[in-house]
């Protein structure tokens, strides 16, 4: 299922692809930050095996990914990996990677 924007991939097609058996452990609150024509801030809370999207912005993340909204969709869409997008500089970063590698391995990305 391929993402037309990046609200139906959070709101709708990320709650199916999460895999709440691989996220065992995981902890963690991502602030997600879209600029371009499709922006938007949304809160993603990864913890006892559950996922929760919210619409905005929380005040001390654990993880902090900031892009803009093309370059979302190509990464959830599968058009570039999440290592092409972080080493070419689409995606700002803040966090531990092994957090962000976890929930990569969970149907975050």
């Amino acid at each position: 299922m391929e993402a037309q924007t990046p609200r139906e991939f959070i709101e709708k097609i990320l709650p199916i692809k999460f895999k709440p058996e691989k996220a065992s452990g995981i902890d963690v609150v991502v602030q997600l930050d879209l600029s371009g024509p499709e922006s938007g801030s949304w809160s993603i809370t990864v913890k006892n095996q559950k996922l929760q999207v919210t619409e905005g912005v929380v005040p001390s993340p654990s993880l902090s990914l900031k892009l803009s909204s093309i370059d979302f969709l190509d990464l959830v869409n599968g058009k570039i990996s999440a290592e092409k997008a972080f080493f070419t500089g689409k995606v700002q970063f803040k966090g531990k990677i092994t957090d962000a590698l976890r929930l990569r391995d969970a149907g975050f990305f």
